[in-house]
């Protein structure tokens, strides 16, 4: 594996957690750096790490305080 890669997974826990979990990434990141991005765009999205995830989230949460602050009106 890439030096550049081995920085990146020691700099980001999450990342080393989702590949020592998820062991059959290792040989195709072996393979080739450009399945790096694949690698973590699945690893974002089991952990819901995703730009939409925390849009929605937070809309879940304002939805949440509104819904409290009209039952206390």
């Amino acid at each position: 594996m890439q030096k550049s890669l081995q920085i990146k997974f020691r700099e980001n826990p999450k990342i080393k957690n989702y590949l020592m979990l998820n062991s059959n990434w290792y040989k195709q990141l072996n393979r080739s750096v450009t399945n790096y991005k694949v690698f973590e765009s699945t690893m974002k999205e089991q952990y819901k790490i995703r730009v939409t995830d925390k849009l929605g989230d937070a809309l879940d949460n304002i939805d949440l305080i509104n819904n409290v602050l009209n039952i206390i009106n």
